[in-house]
């Protein structure tokens, strides 16, 4: 089943991947299905914050890897998460369970990521001959740090939930039963704000770390 979208009427937006059998393994389909969803929530006045969430026992074991070959847009996952990080509005990642490959990235495109304990991360790309992509590397730098990136992705070992909060991926970890209730309260914490404040800052944020703000557009 493809990633559906809801929003309560309090403007909590919530994106749900939907193939737990596969840890909600990302198809071509799903990644039209979130830029489409993406799209909506750009344009829904109603949408204040934005939380992805995934089904079952982990978060997401990225794109499926079958399909990156032969693609009639081998730039698909990247163009989706790039997108998600632009998203005008705040988002929140629920992290679940395990992260892997580029639900690695999917996640740290969110401005906020909150874990469980016992989840671990892991991104296999050195093993696997795979060179990532360039917005995701910069991501990942500009976000944690060289030497975070450069653990992640040359090591591609398995990083437990509490190294995780100790180098910044996660804004916090807290038990499974505990986080619905976190997430809530972060949310609640953005819609108390100014929403175009919110969204300005964000976006100044997001420039600064990626070495294109303009001061004068202020």
């Amino acid at each position: 089943m493809t990633p559906t979208l809801a929003i309560s009427a309090d403007g909590i937006a919530t994106l749900r991947l939907n193939r737990p059998q596969h840890l909600n393994r990302l198809h071509r389909e799903d990644l039209l299905a979130i830029q489409a969803h993406l799209q909506r929530l750009r344009n829904e006045p109603a949408a204040r914050v934005l939380v992805l969430a995934g089904e079952g026992r982990a978060f997401c074991a990225g794109f499926h890897l079958g399909e990156i070959d032969g693609a009639a847009d081998p730039r698909l996952f990247e163009h989706m998460v790039d997108a998600l990080e632009a998203l005008p509005l705040p988002s929140i990642a629920r992290l679940n369970g395990g992260v892997y490959g580029g639900a690695t990235d999917l996640a740290l495109a969110c401005d906020f990521r909150i874990g469980v304990t016992g989840m671990e991360l892991r991104m296999p790309a050195a093993r696997l001959g795979l060179h990532y992509y360039p917005s995701g590397l910069q991501r990942f730098v500009s976000r944690l740090g060289l030497a975070a990136a450069k653990r992640l992705f040359l090591l591609a070992e398995t990083v437990p939930a509490e190294e995780l909060l100790r180098m910044g991926y996660l804004d916090a970890l807290v038990a499974p039963d505990a986080l619905d209730a976190e997430v809530k309260r972060i949310a609640t914490l953005l819609l108390g704000n100014a929403p175009l404040a919110v969204r300005g800052m964000k976006q100044s944020l997001d420039e600064i770390a990626g070495g294109a703000f303009e001061p004068a557009r202020l």
